[in-house]
């Protein structure tokens, strides 16, 4: 705890030995002493005349929320030409007015021209203007302001530049935030661009220049450039190929055109891009990005401080491999060429992996027992995660058998013909199945999903961007690497990309450009983070697995504790395992209902009672906290219902539409529940654990998805794949189907062609 003027707040331990910049985003959630440079253009309205003062607002917000996590925040801004212009126009307007009255003697006043206004004057009226407005805004946080104003030659002359180091540093020790502006009042006309020259050496002309100055003389950690760009492209932004750059380097500016400056301010993105790597050079970190977007302005820099991705991110540090959106493009590009391949070359893929998965057991064994080495030392995951976590040589046989089983029913996937329709004389039209594109598979402690989804996505032609847990990295790698071999014989390597740099979660479900279908493969909250977090991606999955048995009155005695115990306790982990179990009211206190207990005790699972069983019992289990909960582990909910009708209900309200199961004698009542249950899969006297892709014999899954729309259940190659509509005709058009056209439609059926069922 720290105080000052009796006011106390909390500070972070974030304190890092200045001279070299971060090497990556996430590293910047580290930075102690923050730099934030508004633009004009985030700082002015659209019409140059006035500041954006909701904008402003929200900037103000987020500093003092830095401020008061124990950061030291420095503001460089503009606006104060803007803020002066408007109190100029407004005096002249008043003036003028008053004038032409009294000439005039008339109250219609005629039209009125406004010259030209001096920026320096503009400046001096301004300034006040704006550090007042500063000052109001920040003392609703708590948080004291200080203004500065400087000039180049405060930077060159050597005692001014100690007086403003020195003034600088006591306000930040005291808790204040300093805000700086070059002093456009008495400011001399821009010089020949000579500096730039050196790590000491660069002229304070305009904003950009100033606080990558202020940002090496104060060894500040991060320096926010904002503007009104989204940040650095290859080429000028607006133009048809403009692509943002994520990371930008030294060097890299030879590969950058510069397009024009922003519509208000003096310099434009070429004299940003030169003030950030001169500060970079100088051991600050750079990040310019959008403070205007009314989408994200509210966040941006608590965003660019929590290591999100968001504008471009200036590093000394060079990645070795290709950036994820360069893996996205090759997984796209692999992707065709993957579905431009026969059935047959696919196919000799997946069975190459599948034997690539036997031959080399002992090396993905070995990598596997150093993940599970390093997961057990740092005591980070929870017995469930590490049954998941670990592979053995039956798992490797289950998969490899699996993957011959996609192989085998990949030969008539991509390019199938479902539909043919005759829509007049020569003109055909056929809908075929195609790839989705590329798809985003997101997977924890499940090193088996890795060979899974790579085959279903080499049978289906599509593309794929892999992101693993950590937990699983050495499985992950050779399991990759193996991938990569089996799809060489056919040149398509580049197809299946895992992405193995510090790419969030978050930043990668924001690459709409580059993905078509995310697929998370892990928790609960997993599921529910990418959904929340997708921007115009669709997310097939479903983010609980809480799956019911409900036992009737005509259940039979010898099938329902061997149902119980398969969907509970044979893998109790999985999201297909059973969570709730409902029994009829009449089953209470029958031989049956003991045989269930006793079952469930034997197995050592934790029961926990619902409000209707409690209700019953004198002396009942804990009750459960929520009817709506996935335990993943060997507990249950049991709760009590008085029919089948009941049954449904419960399971509509509290399930999570996944996977059901009705135990009875009764073939009517289990027609009724089979019906009515609406869920992904419902079942009748068979195990919850029957929900499964390997299980349903389509090989594997990529998930299960409990959504209504495309995929539904245990999603094999069918779920991957979309259509497209092939037109075939001579010269037709559709003035010739007119009223009065000598065309008429035909819209007949036609046969569909024989399907390969070898």
């Amino acid at each position: 705890i720290r105080c000052w003027s009796n006011i106390p707040f909390i500070t972070m331990p974030l304190s890092r030995a200045h001279g070299k910049s971060f090497a990556h985003r996430s590293e910047l959630k580290h930075a102690k002493r923050i730099v934030v440079k508004l633009g004009s253009a985030v700082v002015t309205r659209g019409d140059e005349c006035g500041l954006a003062l909701g904008r402003l607002a929200s900037i103000v917000e987020q500093v003092s929320m830095l401020q008061n996590q124990g950061r030291e925040m420095m503001i460089v801004t503009s606006g104060a030409v803007a803020f002066g212009k408007q109190r100029l126009r407004h005096e002249i307007l008043l003036s003028q007015s008053v004038r032409q009255a009294l000439h005039s003697g008339q109250s219609q006043l005629k039209d009125m021209a406004i010259p030209v206004l001096e920026a320096r004057a503009c400046a001096a009226a301004g300034q006040s203007g704006l550090m007042a407005l500063y000052e109001a805004m920040f003392t609703q946080y708590s948080i004291c302001a200080a203004q500065i104003l400087v000039t180049n030659l405060d930077f060159h002359d050597e005692q001014k530049r100690r007086n403003l180091n020195g003034t600088l540093h006591e306000l930040l020790r005291m808790n204040i935030v300093p805000i700086i502006n070059t002093n456009d009042a008495v400011v001399p006309p821009p010089e020949p661009n000579s500096d730039l020259q050196g790590v000491n050496v660069i002229s304070v002309k305009d904003n950009d220049s100033l606080a990558a100055r202020l940002a090496v003389e104060m060894k500040t950690d991060l320096l926010i450039v904002l503007s009104d760009v989204e940040g650095l492209f290859d080429s000028p932004p607006g133009s048809d190929d403009a692509k943002l750059i994520d990371i930008f380097y030294p060097g890299d500016q030879q590969s950058v055109t510069f397009g024009t400056k922003s519509r208000v301010g003096m310099g434009g993105m070429e004299a940003k891009v030169k003030a950030a790597l001169w500060a970079l050079q100088g051991g600050t970190s750079v990040v310019i990005a959008n403070g205007t977007h009314p989408k994200i302005s509210g966040h941006v820099i608590t965003d660019i401080v929590d290591g999100k991705k968001v504008g471009t991110f200036f590093s000394e540090v060079k990645p070795a491999g290709p950036t994820v959106e360069q893996q996205a493009e090759m997984a796209r590009a692999g992707g065709r060429t993957l579905a431009a391949l026969q059935p047959e070359q696919r196919a000799e893929v997946i069975y190459r992996l599948a034997d690539l998965l036997t031959d080399q057991r002992e090396e993905i064994l070995l990598a596997n027992k150093k993940d599970l080495e390093e997961a057990e030392n740092k005591g980070r995951l929870a017995l469930p995660l590490l049954k998941r976590l670990s592979l053995s040589t039956s798992k490797l046989n289950s998969l490899a058998i699996g993957l011959r089983q996609i192989a085998a029913s990949s030969q008539d996937s991509v390019g199938r013909v479902i539909r043919r329709t005759r829509i007049a004389k020569d003109l055909d039209l056929e809908q075929v199945t195609v790839p989705i594109g590329v798809l985003l598979v997101i997977f924890e402690s499940r090193p088996d999903c890795l060979p899974q989804v790579s085959a279903l996505a080499i049978a289906s032609g599509n593309g794929l961007l892999l992101k693993g847990g950590k937990e699983a990295a050495h499985s992950n790698q050779i399991l990759h690497h193996l991938t990569q071999e089996a799809l060489s014989i056919h040149g398509v390597k580049d197809a299946v990309q895992l992405v193995n740099t510090r790419e969030e979660v978050e930043d990668l479900c924001r690459l709409d450009k580059l993905i078509d279908l995310i697929i998370p493969r892990g928790s609960s909250q997993l599921v529910r983070n990418i959904q929340k977090a997708a921007k115009g991606i669709p997310v097939m999955g479903h983010s609980e697995g809480i799956c019911h048995v409900y036992v009737d009155v005509d259940a039979s005695v010898e099938k329902v504790t061997r149902i119980i115990r398969d969907s509970k306790c044979e893998y109790p982990a999985a999201c297909n395992a059973l969570e709730t179990l409902l029994i009829h009211r009449d089953l209470l206190r029958t031989p049956l209902f003991d045989q269930i207990i006793d079952m469930l005790r034997v197995e050592q699972v934790k029961i926990h009672a619902g409000p209707k069983f409690a209700s019953y019992l004198t002396f009942s289990p804990s009750e459960v906290k929520s009817l709506r909960t996935e335990y993943g582990d060997l507990e249950c909910c049991i709760e009590v219902v008085d029919s089948v009708q009941e049954a449904v209900d419960h399971i509509h309200k509290y399930g999570s539409s996944h996977t059901d199961v009705i135990i009875t004698e009764n073939e009517k009542t289990a027609e009724f529940f089979l019906q009515h249950v609406d869920s992904a899969c419902v079942f009748w006297n068979a195990s919850t654990r029957f929900s499964d892709g390997y299980r349903f014999g389509l090989g594997a899954e990529v998930g299960i998805s409990t959504s209504r729309i495309h995929a539904r259940g245990p999603v094999g190659i069918e779920g991957l794949l979309t259509t497209k509509w092939l037109l075939r005709g001579d010269n037709h058009v559709v003035s010739d189907f007119s009223e009065h056209g000598s065309m008429k439609y035909l819209h007949e059926s036609l046969p569909l062609p024989q399907r390969n069922t070898n």
